[in-house]
């Protein structure tokens, strides 16, 4: 039995020795072969190593796909993009076309605001290197005529031919056929003819009603007529006014004019108040010459005067209202003004309504106008129509020239 201090000798060995024996071993074996180049073919060169260019790789790479694209689709491309440029050009010059038209006819026409000019028609300076426009609309708004203001005047001519000297250079156009359109609205018949603060508005197809208050000698007299629109030879409108009165409050009506029905009459209200208001009857039939023109008796006239229960019955029966209400207290005016006075008429009033004639108050109602004759070829109207907001006719023309 060994001694548990007892210990196995064994010789030394280097450890160095050992490695040197492994030469040409199996590691050098491995190692040889993993860096062994491999064979490069007959006529190869080594190239010299450089870094690698990104950038440069990147673009080549987008050119070879814009470079891939069809011929026919690149060709679609530049014909899309020339007509872009072609367009806006064309609208440009449209644009400085209507611009340059505008201003030269409000100077022409010595308008207050420049007219609004549309050319039709695609493409223009095709139109402009051929001299001839499809369709030109001109629209003028307020248009001075005699007493009033046309709203707007709407103007299309077709086929119009360009005197130019250039693309650049128009001297003038001749317009073979044009149609308009001419409103003249009852707001600014309203406005324009406000002095009388009368309103106008449509009734049917060819009649206005004026409405309205006319100050008089210190009275606002209720104004109520009628005017038919009606043409006036080729150009013009005119207006025929009927059914004018003027209403005194509930007194009476005045209806300028010669007529029997003409004239100032008291009205259903006033006669009425008669029955009641003995000393006025009296008055009035104290004057022989109402009596006359009354139409009553003598005898049942000096009855009533004496006794007023005959009185009253005389003013109150339908004959004595009817024959009242047609008596003309104008002619009365001069010669018994307190007669008029009596009545509640105002003798300044009395004095001013004779001078309201059937002229003066046409006149403050008329809504004519008449066009401006052309220096060259005619414009006609051609139908006139009342709408609701206002008047409207219709016109044509041939054989125009502007600008020369």
């Amino acid at each position: 039995m060994r001694s548990p201090h007892h210990i196995t000798a064994h010789p030394y060995t280097n450890p160095y020795e050992e490695l040197g024996r492994l030469d040409n071993g199996p590691l050098d074996q491995f190692l040889v072969e993993d860096i062994e180049e491999p064979p490069q073919e007959a006529g190869a060169q080594d190239d010299p190593w450089a870094p690698p260019n990104h950038r440069r790789t990147g673009r080549r790479r987008r050119r070879g796909r814009f470079a891939g694209l069809p011929l026919a689709l690149k060709a679609v491309v530049g014909l899309v993009v020339l007509a872009s440029f072609l367009t806006l050009a064309d609208r440009w010059a449209l644009l400085y076309a209507e611009r340059r038209a505008a201003d030269t006819l409000k100077d022409r026409l010595h308008l207050a605001a420049a007219p609004e000019v549309e050319i039709d028609g695609f493409p223009f300076l095709t139109q402009l290197a051929d001299e001839r426009l499809d369709s030109v609309k001109v629209t003028v708004p307020d248009v001075a005529a005699d007493r009033v203001s046309l709203a707007q005047v709407t103007a299309t001519a077709t086929d119009v031919r360009l005197d130019t000297d250039g693309p650049t250079s128009v001297r003038g156009a001749d317009v073979p056929h044009l149609e308009g359109d001419v409103l003249l609205s009852f707001a600014d018949l309203n406005r324009e003819l406000g002095a009388s603060q009368v309103t106008f508005t449509g009734e049917g197809h060819d009649r206005v009603r004026a409405r309205g208050t006319l100050p008089v000698a210190g009275h606002d007299l209720r104004l109520r007529a009628e005017a038919r629109i009606v043409r006036n030879g080729e150009r013009g409108i005119a207006t025929h006014i009927g059914g004018m009165r003027l209403d005194i409050g509930d007194l009476a009506t005045y209806r300028p004019g010669a007529r029997t029905a003409q004239g100032l009459h008291l009205s259903r209200t006033s006669v009425a108040r008669l029955a009641h208001e003995t000393r006025k009857a009296k008055a009035l039939l104290s004057i022989p010459s109402v009596v006359r023109r009354l139409g009553v008796p003598d005898s049942l006239v000096q009855e009533a005067l004496r006794n007023e229960s005959k009185l009253t019955d005389l003013i109150g029966t339908p004959r004595f209202l009817r024959q009242a209400m047609r008596l003309n207290l104008i002619d009365l005016a001069l010669e018994h003004p307190k007669l008029l006075a009596l009545l509640g008429f105002d003798p300044a009033l009395l004095d001013a309504l004779p001078r309201l004639t059937r002229p003066v108050l046409t006149d403050q109602l008329s809504l004519g106008f008449r066009l401006p004759e052309p220096p060259s070829g005619q414009v006609r109207l051609r139908d006139v129509r009342v709408e609701k907001d206002g008047i409207r006719v219709r016109l044509e023309g041939a054989g125009l020239a502007v600008g020369r």
